[in-house]
């Protein structure tokens, strides 16, 4: 999704980015259920829907200057929703190993607390890193692709490898893009501790 960065935020709540994005969140039981049914060809749609959606949320915030503080909350939120969904569903059926699943889940848990450690010390969220964003659009690739192969049994045999590779490839981004995140983490707490140009962090890369 691109950058909103450019655009002053807004605490609106009811602009028509927002609407697309509860639509988006909205759509994942659904797509969950689908999954776990088996119904892997509507759930490829349904994921290609909320693709559509995210694209468009982000198109229209810029275009309509409605870019807002609970969109840039909603977007990453569904994004990492849609890959638990696909993990769990999935790891359900057995297409994908159980360790990769809670490798993945684990990472995001981590960020949770590091966002509780960052409320704590009076920070809000960490900016998103572009391995993060690399690491997001793998699983994005690989995952869908073990969804195909699903649909597709009779080329499983070349899609399934691919879209492992290509899953768990994400997520070792997955978790470089979280020690970056700790790493900035406590580099922002120990320059909050030791303020001044004098102070000095071992950590600085």
């Amino acid at each position: 999704m691109g950058s909103r960065s450019d655009h002053e935020v807004s605490d609106r709540i009811v602009t028509v980015p927002n609407v697309l994005s509860f639509l988006r969140l909205a759509l994942v039981p659904v797509f969950l259920v689908l999954l776990v049914e088996g119904n892997d060809l509507a759930a490829l749609v349904v994921l290609a829907v909320s693709g559509l959606t995210d694209f468009l949320d982000g198109f229209l915030a810029r275009r309509l200057d409605q870019v807002t503080r609970l969109g840039q909350i909603l977007d990453p939120a569904a994004d990492r929703l849609y890959i638990v969904a696909a993990l769990l569903g999935l790891g359900w059926r057995d297409l994908i190993p159980l360790w990769l699943v809670g490798l993945i889940i684990a990472r995001d848990v981590m960020l949770l607390i590091l966002g509780g450690v960052l409320a704590r010390h009076g920070f809000g969220a960490l900016p998103v890193v572009k391995t993060g964003k690399a690491a997001t659009a793998a699983l994005f690739i690989g995952l869908p692709l073990v969804m195909l192969s699903g649909a597709l049994p009779d080329a499983s045999g070349v899609i399934l490898p691919i879209g492992l590779v290509i899953s768990i490839a994400g997520a070792a981004l997955y978790w470089a893009a979280g020690i970056i995140y700790i790493i900035q983490t406590r580099r922002m707490i120990r320059q909050r501790r030791v303020p001044g140009p004098d102070s000095s962090d071992s950590l600085d890369v």
